[in-house]
């Protein structure tokens, strides 16, 4: 096997993986009689699962402070799992966290700590919980110092995104010097979770990173 990765949503992979995950697919829909779809997806989003979330949201800007919050939160909760696990949960998640309205999850206490750990719709994770909570308080922070959060995070990349060649597995990066920086940053200001491979991840899904591989057609789109 190669030794070439790349991540997505913070999961390293191998290219090798992707490749056969991907032949396999095409030959499945082949043996089924399935005609492939024309749209050319980026190689990590052949599941359906994957599509409405590929082709709607991922990698486009995210100007709203609740949809990063949102995503902060998601991030922090898949770090060791699949980004496919956070999917399935997220309308639980958005039940759980108060539709991510950060001054209300800032609000939590221990009586909404111990629901969610009993709450099987959401990753029970203690320590996940309670840095999305601590997270909330520091986002508040970050808000009043700035105005928005949109405005700080931008301002790591200039207010425009970073388009990178991606032509396949191979090419996705885990972490870059601007996910290095913010990260490093966020720390500093009290936030948990946001390692450069988790904040890679958080850039790439709001779009202050374009990731979409050069034939997909989402990438200038």
């Amino acid at each position: 096997m190669r030794c070439t990765y790349g991540s997505i949503h913070g999961v390293v992979f191998y290219s090798d993986y992707f490749n056969s995950e991907y032949k396999i697919l095409r030959q499945n829909k082949v043996a089924e009689g399935l005609k492939m779809t024309e749209i050319q997806r980026c190689t990590w989003a052949q599941k359906p699962i994957f599509h409405e979330y590929h082709d709607t949201e991922w990698g486009v800007p995210v100007m709203d402070d609740r949809v990063q919050f949102e995503f902060l939160t998601l991030e922090a909760a898949q770090a060791g799992l699949s980004w496919e696990t956070v999917l399935k949960k997220r309308a639980a998640y958005r039940v759980a966290f108060a539709d991510f309205d950060p001054v209300v999850v800032a609000t939590f206490g221990s009586a909404e700590i111990e629901a969610m750990m009993g709450n099987p719709g959401i990753i029970r994770n203690r320590a996940k919980i309670t840095a999305a909570i601590k997270n909330a308080t520091a986002f508040l922070a970050v808000q009043k110092e700035f105005g928005t959060f949109n405005k700080y995070i931008w301002s790591f990349v200039s207010g425009k995104p970073v388009v990178n060649a991606i032509h396949g597995p191979a090419d996705y990066p885990s972490r870059s010097t601007v996910s290095d920086a913010l990260s490093k940053d966020l720390k500093k200001r009290g936030f948990s979770f946001v390692g450069t491979t988790i904040i890679y991840a958080h850039l790439q899904a709001t779009g202050l990173v374009n990731d979409h591989e050069m034939s997909c057609f989402r990438k200038n789109s």
